[in-house]
């Protein structure tokens, strides 16, 4: 604190010291110069009045409390006025320093009311009913306790202090001090008062306090006639107004009080209580008007006590009560969330965590058990085309088939996604088999979700516990067995086997190996003639992807393409793909004008249709070839567009540029009818599965034969594709379709070959 606002707190305590040492000699000698004992009292108003006026001069205090602040300067420079008036009155008058005059006690009425006033105004906490209940009580019992006091010591000895003081205005002064104030610091303790610091609040409340109760003496002053009770209220009031202030000034830029707790138990009954007992022992109940009002006054405030005890022990029973109701809730939110840690949330079925844990027991009591780990097959199609809502109702019902499919011992828990798994204790390889097999057509059966029919597969991969095995082991070798099983064509179950290892670990260096044929230059683009029927005229070429790896030789696309789609190399293939086909499409309209292909297809991957910015780069390498984008053709499957995705709205761009679709191995998806209407299909690819039985009375001829008929209708070109004999082609021809493309017209080629093909067409 600096020199300059110490300076004003110490020159008050060394005049609160000489005053109250002044005082107490008073009682044994009496001084020369009796101005000395008046001197320090408007100096110390002063102070007093200082700081308050800069409390109040604070503009980070709220204008509640600024203006009390206020009001108590104006209070202390009145107060220095008023005890002035009452020095001259003492020192001019010959009955001694207590005579006060009328003016003078005026004066301390109108500094005690406005004091009053200023507290009051001030904002208080919001309390509860039982709050207010309990602080009425309280004013009662101070009221009656204090109002027992100064009728006890003062008002019956009217006559005395008027003869000792010249006026009995001082009496209701006191009256006023002991009660009205104790009320208004009861008020203010009780329910706050807004931003003003609680201990500046406590320092007032203190010096009020004494401040009445050193008035109060007075009567007791009569052989003393040099002695004033003001000599020791003053200087304690004003000491404390002026630590109060000091106090609010150093925590006005402190964080803000937060709301008080209110206190149920409080000392202040009892007090009066007791204060009221000491009295009435010392009374003659029955012989006096006094110890009649004491008895009286001492019951109604043991009255008052029982009533607010009452209150008290009925909110804390309603409390307690409120507690128990907390404790149940908070209890079943205990058990609500350990259900949760344990269970899946949106299909009620156990979770991971759980499930690990159960596999844990199982594999410590050393007992022989199955795990199996299932997948819902195309199920990324079904929330692409018919959102994530309905993604998760066939999530619910496909739970809701195993869990009432298997025996009471087993567990069946969702890993996340589309993934399950099941804990199958005790069962043997054909009773396992049976219970898979079960489980598979269960899940097959069709449901309706959402006005949508569907029919789920899942794939399942199943392993048997050994000893030393890990929960984390037993899910990757069902894991292993799974895609076993979803390579096989899905809708099956598979038995791990350690092969199966060795095959995942090829895979994993093929994918590697896969990564870097591009920058080895051991991918080639290989060029499939598609013929007009009957004469086999070439009408267009279908691009196809070979890989010739430097140590195994020529790579099946059927081995690469799905493992390029599973590690996303498809990504940078497929725009590989796109480049060279362009370019050499562009070489072909350069040497052999309308004689060039007049259709290129480049086949497009799901995970291609959903790449952000995919559209852009085809449109890109377009312009920078110079290819007329009407001669490309879009080749995509059905499952890659299933829907109404981001890989849909692809194909509607693709579309707009004015690149052509073709719906590749047509009839082996699901809802291949609806796609002709949702997708803007150009060409139908008829699968070869359906070309193969073309020759013979099967089911796949009548799909064949009836397609013809839709396309027809439709406006889209018909493509029959895998046709491998003079017969196939006849046959599709008698039937209509006038496009095909397999190894009885030519095989893969490069664009060296396919341009020998074409030498024939061009003019000489």
């Amino acid at each position: 604190m600096p020199v300059r606002d110490r300076l004003p707190v110490i020159t008050g305590a060394v005049l609160l010291a000489f005053s109250l040492v002044r005082f107490v000699v008073g009682f044994f000698v009496e001084f020369r110069l009796p101005v000395m004992g008046w001197l320090p009292l408007p100096v110390m108003s002063l102070l007093a009045a200082y700081a308050c006026f800069r409390a109040w001069r604070r503009t980070d205090l709220d204008v509640a409390t600024r203006r009390f602040w206020r009001q108590a300067m104006c209070c202390c420079v009145l107060l220095a006025v008023t005890v002035s008036i009452n020095a001259r009155d003492a020192l001019g008058s010959e009955g001694g320093f207590q005579r006060i005059s009328t003016l003078a006690a005026c004066l301390y009425m109108v500094i005690l009311g406005f004091a009053v006033w200023a507290l009051l105004r001030l904002p208080a906490w919001e309390r509860s009913r039982s709050e207010w209940v309990r602080f009425g009580l309280d004013t009662g019992i101070i009221l009656i306790t204090t109002g027992v006091l100064i009728w006890h010591f003062s008002l019956t000895r009217t006559a005395a202090w008027a003869s000792q003081t010249g006026t009995a205005l001082p009496v209701l002064a006191i009256a006023m001090v002991a009660s009205v104030s104790m009320i208004a610091f009861t008020k203010v303790a009780f329910a706050g008062a807004g931003e003003l610091d609680r201990r500046a609040m406590h320092l007032l409340s203190f010096g009020t306090g004494a401040a009445a109760a050193s008035a109060s003496l007075m009567p007791f002053l009569e052989s003393r006639p040099q002695l004033n009770t003001g000599f020791l209220a003053v200087p304690i009031a004003t000491f404390c107004a002026q630590l109060s202030a000091l106090r609010q000034t150093q925590s006005a830029g402190d964080a803000r009080a937060a709301r008080p707790v209110p206190r149920r138990f409080s000392m202040v009954p009892y007090l009066a209580v007791a204060g009221m007992d000491a009295m009435l022992l010392g009374t003659d109940i029955t012989r006096s008007t006094e110890g009649r009002t004491i008895a009286a006054a001492t019951v109604a405030i043991t009255a008052l006590v029982v009533v607010r005890q009452i209150t008290t022990l009925r909110e804390n029973t309603r409390l307690l009560e409120t507690v128990d109701a907390n404790l149940r809730q908070l209890r079943d939110y205990q058990v609500q969330l350990a259900h949760q840690v344990r269970h899946d949330t949106l299909t009620e079925i156990a979770n991971r965590a759980s499930f690990e844990e159960q596999v844990t027991r199982q594999l410590a009591a050393g007992e022989e058990f199955l795990v199996a780990l299932l997948d819902l097959d195309d199920f990324k199609v079904v929330n692409d085309r018919l959102g994530h809502g309905t993604g998760d109702a066939l999530l619910k019902a496909v739970s809701r088939r195993l869990h009432d499919r298997l025996r009471d011992v087993d567990t069946v828990a969702r890993l996340g996604g589309d993934e399950f798994t099941l804990l199958l204790p005790g069962l043997t390889g054909d009773e396992a088999a049976t219970l898979l097999q079960r489980l598979v057509r269960a899940v097959q059966e069709p449901l309706l979700i959402e006005g949508h029919e569907m029919v789920p597969r899942i794939s399942i991969g199943v392993t048997a516990s050994m000893p030393g095995d890990t929960p984390g082991e037993l899910l990757r070798r069902a894991d292993v067995a799974m895609y076993a099983a979803k390579n096989a064509g899905g809708a099956r179950w598979a038995w791990f086997d350690p092969a199966m290892d060795r095959l995942a670990d090829q895979d994993a260096r093929l994918g590697a190996d896969l990564r870097q044929a591009l920058a080895r230059d051991e991918l080639r683009v290989l060029y499939q003639p598609i013929v007009e029927l009957p004469h086999g005229g070439i009408v267009g070429v279908e691009a196809l992807l070979r890989w010739r790896h430097a140590r195994h030789g020529d790579v099946s696309p059927a081995v690469f393409i799905p493992l390029a789609e599973r590690n996303g190399t498809i990504i940078e293939l497929g725009r590989w793909v796109f480049e060279q086909v362009v370019a050499q499409t562009a070489a072909w309209q350069r040497q052999y004008g309308t004689a060039a292909p007049g259709r290129v297809s480049v086949n497009v991957s799901a995970r291609q249709l959903r790449e952000p910015g995919f559209v852009e780069e085809i449109a890109a390498a377009v312009r920078t070839a110079g290819v007329d984008p009407g001669v490309l053709v879009a080749e995509v499957t059905e499952t890659a567009v299933l829907g109404t995705g981001a890989a849909l709205e692809a194909i509607r761009d693709l579309s707009t540029l004015g690149i052509r679709v073709a719906l590749d191995d047509f009839g082996t998806g699901q809802s291949s009818l609806s796609l002709l209407v949702d997708c803007p299909v150009h060409v139908l690819k008829v699968d070869k599965s359906f070309v193969d039985g073309v020759t013979t009375s099967s089911p796949q001829a009548v799909i064949v034969d009836n397609l013809i008929g839709i396309t027809s209708g439709l406006r889209i070109q018909a493509v029959a594709e895998g046709v491998e004999t003079a017969d196939q082609a006849r046959r599709l021809h008698q039937v209509g379709y006038r496009y095909a493309q397999g190894f009885h017209f030519a095989r893969p080629m490069t664009g060296e070959d396919v341009g020998r093909l074409l030498r024939p067409a061009v003019p000489g």
